[in-house]
């Protein structure tokens, strides 16, 4: 197999989802979610907003547009950020979602620096990538410039020892159980300094 890009295994990752267009959001029915999944009466709901019945009872029936004093009254009361208003809510809950991947029965991808296992493949339209490498590489000569891709990335050394490079931060040393999270928008790079070839996983957000 020819080794291929590290940065494709996202771009291979991204491509098994389905692109869904964006739905107009009802801000009415997205607060009576929010207040119904805490339980909370119209007037619990109001006094923690800080914010009359009738008022909040109106936005819910969409009666009235919230000005943005009373959507932070909201946020605050629901204990959310305002953005967190405006998400959509779920119309499906899917339930039950699992997928197992034995030792070895990942896809292998190897590059020139790293040996990638990808894991839970059969899983579509997942949030998270997560896979196993064997870090190959052992100085930075060995990359043609930072890896850097969407999203943010968890890293969790399994074996060996690694020293992680990013673009804004002192290399580090990271050994068994030492990990680390980050903007993967910020250039990274992985190396093996163990005798052996290192282990990792890394889980990378595809959303």
């Amino acid at each position: 197999m020819a080794p291929i890009d590290p940065k494709s295994i996202i771009r291979i990752a991204r491509s098994t989802g389905e692109d869904s267009l964006a739905e107009p959001l009802d801000l009415g029915a997205r607060v009576r979610e929010l207040r119904k999944a805490r339980n909370w009466t119209l007037e619990q709901a109001a006094g923690q907003a800080g914010l009359a019945r009738s008022t909040l009872s109106k936005i819910e029936n969409g009666q009235m547009s919230p000005t943005y004093d009373a959507l932070k009254k909201l946020a605050v009361g629901l204990e959310i950020s305002v953005p967190q208003l405006f998400t959509p809510p779920q119309r499906e809950q899917v339930n039950g979602r699992m997928a197992m991947t034995k030792t070895g029965e990942g896809t292998q991808t190897p590059t020139a620096t790293y040996e990638h296992e990808l894991l839970a493949e059969q899983l579509t339209q997942k949030r998270m990538l997560p896979y196993r490498a064997q870090v190959r590489a052992r100085s930075m000569d060995e990359f043609d410039g930072w890896v850097r891709h969407d999203g943010e990335e968890f890293l969790y050394v399994l074996t060996g020892v690694v020293m992680l490079y990013t673009e804004f931060y002192n290399p580090v040393e990271m050994r068994r159980g030492d990990s680390a999270y980050y903007d993967a928008t910020m250039g990274h790079n992985v190396v093996s300094v163990s005798e052996e070839d290192a282990t990792i996983l890394w889980v990378t957000s595809l959303t």
